[in-house]
């Protein structure tokens, strides 16, 4: 009956709403059956309802004895308590049990966790089936035995666990069996190598070292060491010459200058064509290697390092990408030098990522409340008052004027509550942004 549009959903472009149904008799208990979207009626703290109808509690009183949810509902970190507290909540509102049937499994950039679920008429939580897996939950009803234990979830693990899963239903679905990705040595390539291949398998995934004038002798041996632990094959090639010619080219045409984006970027450049060339003459699916915090803030290079068919991490903030590799590293998957080393693009001497952005601690905050939350200047600076007025507008037109390169990204797995992608539609094109300076003072917000 209800059909959403918000977020990740488009369902009133596709469909009509029902009609209200009558419960269904199964073996002398009258069924309510309800869709999805027909529980999420409930008001999100003091806003109005979402709903002017409420299909479960017509069923309820038609004379449905017990409600069962057909769903699929996306995954993001915290996603399955949060349907589990409504589930409770509209059994204990209903005075009836109420059972979840959740799809799992990717499609696109959405990604179901199954985790169903069932709750007595009192609002315990009596039944919960796996996430991430097949399962089957056998329900008497109505609900016998007593609350069900509420799981010790590791949040790090089960967003690698989403990961995972999104990786491998994309290339089984688009029809890839292999993997090709760029290996700089730094925790972005080695996690995201380690998310490949424990989806596709050791033996269906390629690396490519591209190293540059600039790349460190450090980075290719860490490069090398993470290729040994997984047990993928890797090639290294570089690409000095090429970056020299390139160079060359480019100044007969714009004449000599200082060294700037232009050479950063060939850099980049010449990478990706390599990368598309391996996945052309193979087959193989091209994953990008980006996080969300340096897609959220334009710190990536179109047609360079975002070549690819499938951005993997392009939803995991840089704090939790070290999350993930600090897991890796645990479980002997990920060698201990691209975790502890300053995160640099190496594109120029001695760079350093903080010497263009903050420090992803603060950086990672900041983008948390404006991209998640959908908070504003004002409303930033005042829960970080460390993130001093200049930093903050700073970051904030960093994303807004780094829309066109998103536009430009290849899809990516969502695992956060607003992921860049379907969920997320803000024009390319933003008005002057001074009105910043009129939100936050320049000492402090």
């Amino acid at each position: 009956m209800l059909l959403p549009d918000y977020d990740v959903f488009d369902e009133a472009r596709y469909f009509e709403g029902g009609a209200p149904g009558e419960p269904t008799p199964i073996r002398g208990v009258r069924v309510g059956v309800t869709i999805c979207e027909d529980l999420w009626v409930e008001p999100q703290g003091n806003e109005v309802p979402r709903y002017a109808k409420d299909p479960a509690k017509s069923l309820v009183d038609a004379g449905a004895e017990v409600i069962v949810n057909l769903s699929a509902s996306p995954y993001h970190v915290g996603k399955p308590l949060e349907r589990e507290g409504l589930i409770a909540r509209t059994a204990s509102r209903l005075g009836v049990p109420v059972l979840l049937s959740n799809l799992w499994g990717g499609n696109d950039e959405i990604v179901f966790d199954g985790a169903s679920c069932a709750a007595d008429a009192s609002g315990a939580i009596t039944h919960r089936a796996k996430r991430f897996s097949d399962d089957i939950v056998i329900v008497e009803i109505p609900p016998n035995g007593q609350e069900a234990i509420e799981p010790e979830v590791d949040g790090t693990d089960e967003m690698r666990s989403a990961l995972v899963c999104g990786i491998r239903d994309y290339a089984r679905k688009c029809g890839f069996t292999s993997a090709v990705l760029g290996l700089s040595g730094g925790v972005d390539s080695a996690v995201s190598a380690c998310l490949a291949v424990e989806a596709l398998g050791a033996e269906n995934v390629t690396g490519l070292a591209l190293p540059s004038p600039f790349s460190s002798a450090g980075s290719i041996d860490d490069a090398r060491s993470l290729a040994e632990m997984l047990g993928i094959s890797l090639q290294v090639v570089t690409i000095e010459s090429a970056y020299n010619e390139l160079v060359a080219r480019a100044q007969d045409v714009v004449g000599e200058g200082p060294f700037g984006v232009m050479e950063e970027n060939i850099q980049a450049r010449i990478r990706g064509a390599l990368l598309m060339a391996v996945s052309n003459r193979t087959g193989a699916l091209l994953v990008t290697t980006g996080n969300k915090s340096e897609l959220a803030v334009g710190y990536c290079t179109l047609y360079g390092d975002m070549c690819g068919g499938l951005a993997i991490i392009s939803d995991v903030y840089k704090t939790d990408v070290y999350r993930l590799a600090r897991l890796y590293h645990s479980r002997g998957r990920l060698p201990e030098p691209s975790i502890t080393k300053p995160p640099s693009a190496e594109l120029r001497p001695d760079q350093k990522d903080e010497d263009s952005l903050p420090p992803y601690d603060l950086l990672d905050r900041i983008l948390k409340l404006h991209l998640d939350e959908g908070a504003g200047a004002l409303q930033i600076g005042r829960q970080l008052p460390e993130a001093d007025g200049a930093t903050l507008r700073r970051v904030l037109r960093l994303v807004a004027r780094a829309e066109y390169k998103r536009q430009q990204a290849a899809p990516g797995i969502r695992v956060s509550p607003k992921a860049f992608g379907v969920g997320r539609r803000v024009p390319i094109v933003v008005a002057p942004l001074d009105f910043l300076d009129e939100e936050v003072d320049g000492d402090s917000a």
